[in-house]
């Protein structure tokens, strides 16, 4: 299933060949053909640094392996749900187990785009706030990730199982040194972050009962993280801890409903919004 993931040479090449593309298009006055092509690109970028991240962090395997180690035994203490009996309870429903495996390879990475476009066409007022949320929090959790952690399922004395790899479907590469490389940046969950996200997006932006819907997957993605053994609880608390301190941030600096600047909105290649006349 390696070929649902893009890697972080692909995502990277393609997002220089969209900053190009924007710029060309900025050149022949396409401003709604720039824009689009530099938000992807954005949005590759950030992919593609989030792969390389788990490359450069592996500086000690043994290390990482007793940091996820002290993350497990850590929990039980605090008295959290042991993630390996999670998984022990869904190893008999092979549907079920390849479910899992295919959201959490997919999901992430497909919302999130989906979330992505449908705010840059239909809110494009709200598109900057969810951009920038999704940059700033991704590059949270990519400082965190220079430490490098190893998932529950590299843990087999644990009782942990790396489902994934048993059923054919890991998303992930050639090993080095016994492990693979982007396996070790495991803390925080990048996917937790990103389905809170577009819960949280999709709910604000939207309108509508049904866009209540949209809170099952970040249910559907803590316990798919969790059953294929790819992250502990800790990891998707620290991935939300991050999350709330860059919404908190960005409401302290400019508020969850700025209106943009008319020059903002001209360069972005649409109609201003009328603004209100003071004292009217």
């Amino acid at each position: 299933m390696q070929n649902l993931t893009l890697n972080w040479q692909t995502a990277g090449g393609t997002a220089v060949a969209l900053f190009a593309a924007s710029y060309a298009a900025k050149r022949v006055r396409r401003p709604a053909v720039s824009v689009a092509c530099r938000e992807g690109a954005t949005l590759l970028a950030l992919f593609a640094l989030w792969q390389l991240v788990g490359h450069l962090s592996v500086m000690s395997t043994d290390h990482a392996l007793d940091r996820g180690a002290w993350i497990h035994r850590t929990e039980l203490q605090l008295g959290l749900p042991d993630e390996a009996a999670w998984q022990r309870a869904v190893e008999p429903h092979a549907w079920l187990v390849s479910a899992s495996n295919y959201y959490y390879a997919t999901m992430h990475f497909a919302l999130m785009i989906a979330l992505l476009a449908w705010v840059f066409v239909r809110h494009r007022e709200r598109y900057r706030w969810v951009r920038n949320t999704v940059v700033f929090s991704t590059a949270a959790c990519l400082v965190v990730q220079f430490v490098p952690v190893a998932p529950p399922r590299m843990l087999p004395n644990s009782g942990f199982v790396d489902l994934a790899a048993v059923y054919g479907q890991s998303v992930y590469g050639g090993a080095i040194g016994g492990v693979v490389p982007d396996q070790l940046s495991a803390m925080p969950s990048v996917h937790v972050a990103w389905c809170v996200i577009v819960a949280v997006a999709v709910v604000r932006v939207g309108r509508g009962p049904w866009r209540w819907l949209v809170v099952l997957h970040p249910l559907i993605t803590v316990f798919v993280v969790v059953v294929t053994a790819n992250h502990f609880w800790a990891d998707g608390l620290v991935a939300i801890a991050l999350l709330l301190v860059v919404y908190l941030v960005q409401h302290a600096c400019s508020g969850w409903r700025r209106t943009p600047e008319p020059s903002e909105v001209a360069a972005e290649g649409r109609a201003p919004r009328p603004r209100t006349p003071v004292g009217g």
